[in-house]
C-alpha cells in the first residue's frame, strides 16, 4: 500500500478529521469511530509501519511507552471496570487497517464491549512440547 492511501496516515496529516486524544513527535492517539465502548482509543505510530512484524524496535518503544499513559488517562476520565489492549496483525487476525495500531477498549460491564472467547488447548501440549516450542522461538530471536 502506498502510504498516501493509508487512512491513518491521512488522519496524522490532518487530511481526515479525528477526535484526537494525544499527540507527540512519535505517536498519535484518537477515538475509534466505531466506539466499541465509550472511549475506545487507537494509538498509532506517526511513521507508517504495516504491523508488528514490520515495526522497528525504536518505533515500538515510542508507541508502547504511551499505552499505559493513555490507558490510565482513560481510566481516570471514565472509570471502566477493566480494559482490553488489543493489536491485530494481518487480515486473518482481524487487521483491517494496515498501519500498526493498538486498541484501548474500556469495559464498563462484563457483557458490553470487546469480548474474549478463545479456546484453550492446554491438554494438547505436554511440558516437553512447551519447552520445545519455547526453544524454537528463542532460537529465532537470537538469529
Amino acid at each position: 500500500m502506498n502510504h498516501n492511501d493509508c487512512i491513518f496516515c491521512k488522519i496524522i496529516n490532518g487530511n481526515i478529521p479525528s477526535a484526537k486524544v494525544y499527540e507527540d513527535d512519535h505517536v498519535y492517539a484518537f477515538l475509534d469511530i466505531s466506539q466499541v465502548s465509550k472511549g475506545h482509543t487507537l494509538i498509532i505510530p506517526k511513521i507508517h509501519t504495516k504491523n508488528i512484524y514490520e515495526t522497528p524496535p525504536e518505533i515500538a518503544k515510542e508507541l508502547f511507552a504511551k499505552v499505559p499513559i493513555i490507558a490510565n488517562a482513560l481510566k481516570e476520565a471514565y472509570n471502566p471496570i477493566g480494559m482490553n489492549v488489543l493489536n491485530n496483525n494481518e487480515a486473518p487476525a482481524g487487521q483491517s487497517v494496515f498501519h500498526l495500531h493498538i486498541h484501548l477498549l474500556p469495559k464498563y460491564s462484563e457483557s458490553e464491549g470487546f469480548s474474549v472467547n478463545w479456546k484453550t488447548h492446554e491438554d494438547k501440549y505436554s511440558a516437553t512440547d512447551l519447552q520445545q516450542i519455547a526453544e524454537k522461538i528463542n532460537e529465532a530471536i537470537k538469529n
